[in-house]
């Protein structure tokens, strides 16, 4: 499994309780995985100016074929105004029948981020 390095977003220095989200994408054809890549990155790019984002992860998994991120938020409004942001819209109608998605969201009560990734790569 591969993985960003943590992308701090504008809220990062804040003190807990918090909300961390994982999002699981397994995609049905390699055929997908450019694009997907590449969207998942333009996401990326959004994530410094996000309100109330504290940071992130991306991480990809070719040989099983998924990819999603781990993600950080200040509360859980902050995740829905992301999850109607217009760039992410477009690509979940685009990806959506293209593979199977799971997400988990959960509160954490402060930020501790290797526990956190552990969450997704347990030792």
């Amino acid at each position: 499994m591969l993985r960003t390095r943590w992308i701090a977003g504008p809220a990062d220095a804040r003190p807990g309780p918090l909300v961390a989200s994982l999002t699981d994408y397994r995609m049905n054809s390699y055929r997908d995985f450019p694009g997907i890549v590449k969207s998942a990155r333009s996401l990326g790019r959004l994530w410094p100016e996000l309100s109330g984002a504290v940071g992130m992860w991306l991480w990809v998994d070719p040989l099983t074929r998924r990819v999603g991120s781990l993600s950080v938020w200040q509360g859980e409004d902050d995740l829905r105004g992301f999850v109607r942001v217009p760039d992410h819209v477009q690509i979940m109608r685009k990806y959506r029948h293209r593979g199977t998605l799971r997400s988990r969201t959960w509160k954490i009560d402060e930020l501790d981020r290797a526990a956190l990734w552990r969450v997704l790569s347990p030792a």
